[in-house]
């Protein structure tokens, strides 16, 4: 329920309590917002009382007679330009003297609106309801403006933090080739040549992950549904993964129908099971195991990876889908990685009509789930091999 501060403005006593008579109590539906708002009226007998109580609180809506005794409603509208907070604030001007340069004369003022005497109830709450609407979305853009500033500003910060370190790497390690620190021996530098790939490897996968999550929110990447054998796309992941996981050990074991097949777009279910399946080698133990399993239940296909890495607890799991979002403790600081991949699975599963689940023990494993609707093909053709 929303609250709407009304202040009418008239030197005839009538005419203050008509209006706080008709919009005290008043309900309006605003079905852009889902939500109702309340009327609560203020008066005031002249634009001088009126300047004081709009100095002390500026309120939503100005209900203002045009000519008065003293200040007129025009010269209050002149004296309120300087009112902190006043574009917060629209003015419905109201006088028996209606004109079309009256009319001109008030909205070159600043007033949102003209509602002549005399009125009935209607049409004064048909100009109150029109005004609350427009303040109300004003109200909504500003403050979604300046959540995507906010958004926007955090994005960059993140993204400077995480190039920053490798950056830093990398020119640290030139800079120690360039005066030949080792010796003449090109050879003595090989060490810091691979850290610089391994680096530059590092923000060239943040670069690209930042590239496909920017496609996917802005919707601008087209869609392609088609039939998929679901176990030849995660062979084709784990093949991806299979150098990482033999250096370590690492066993991978695949659990699904040959002959399942699901209608979805190949580079989401691609991106899917690349971050999964490479977030269970990257974060596993020495000789561990990552066991990757997919089945249907009903309209729904389940993509489950389970490995037997360091593991997460509740609070760690509790954020682990946030953007940019990783978690730092002893037993992840030398393992790299962008915190863009699991918010990618999350929008992914949550595009097709589902959701990424994560359960988690500390050092003994993680099983990542992921749901999602079967699509309607987009082409008929047979299943891709």
């Amino acid at each position: 329920m929303l609250k709407m501060k009304v202040l009418a403005v008239d030197d005839e006593a009538g005419m203050r309590s008509g209006i706080e008579r008709i919009l005290s109590g008043y309900k309006l539906v605003i079905p852009d917002v889902d939500d109702e708002v309340l009327f609560e009226v203020d008066t005031a007998e002249s634009a001088e009382e009126a300047l004081e109580k709009i100095h002390a609180k500026v309120p939503d809506l100005l209900l203002l007679d045009y000519k008065m005794p003293g200040m007129t409603g025009l010269e209050l509208l002149e004296k309120i330009e300087s009112v902190e907070n006043k574009d917060d604030m629209l003015t419905i001007m109201i006088t028996a003297y209606a004109s079309l340069d009256t009319a001109v004369s008030a909205i070159k003022s600043g007033a949102f609106d003209f509602l002549s005497k005399p009125f009935t109830p209607k049409e004064l709450k048909n100009k109150v309801d029109k005004a609350a609407h427009s303040l109300i979305l004003s109200k909504q853009v500003r403050k979604l403006n300046e959540e995507r500033k906010q958004v926007r500003f955090q994005f960059i910060s993140v993204l400077g933090h995480e190039l920053k370190s490798p950056l830093s790497a990398v020119e640290g390690y030139i800079n120690m080739i360039k005066d030949r620190t080792l010796g003449g021996d090109l050879s003595a530098y090989d060490t810091m040549i691979e850290r610089c790939l391994v680096r530059s490897e590092q923000m060239n996968k943040l670069i690209m992950d930042i590239l496909e999550l920017t496609k996917i929110e802005s919707g601008r990447r087209k869609r392609e549904f088609v039939p998929l054998r679901l176990a030849d796309e995660a062979r084709m992941s784990m093949d991806s993964a299979l150098p990482d996981a033999e250096k370590r050990n690492i066993a991978m074991r695949l659990d699904c129908e040959p002959e399942l097949v699901a209608c979805f777009d190949r580079d989401e279910v691609q991106m899917l099971l690349n971050n999964l399946i490479t977030n269970a080698v990257k974060y596993n133990r020495e000789g561990g195991s990552v066991d990757v399993r997919i089945r249907r239940d009903g309209t729904e296909i389940v993509f489950e990876v389970q490995d037997t890495g360091i593991g997460l607890s509740k609070e760690e799991t509790a954020r682990l889908f946030g953007e940019f979002v990783r978690i730092k403790n002893k037993k992840t600081s030398g393992i790299l990685g962008s915190g863009i991949g699991l918010s990618t699975v999350k929008k992914i599963a949550q595009m097709n009509g589902g959701d990424a689940t994560v359960e988690s023990t500390p050092d003994v494993g993680s099983t990542f789930t992921v749901r999602m609707a079967e699509q309607q093909p987009t082409l008929l053709e047979e299943p891709t091999q």
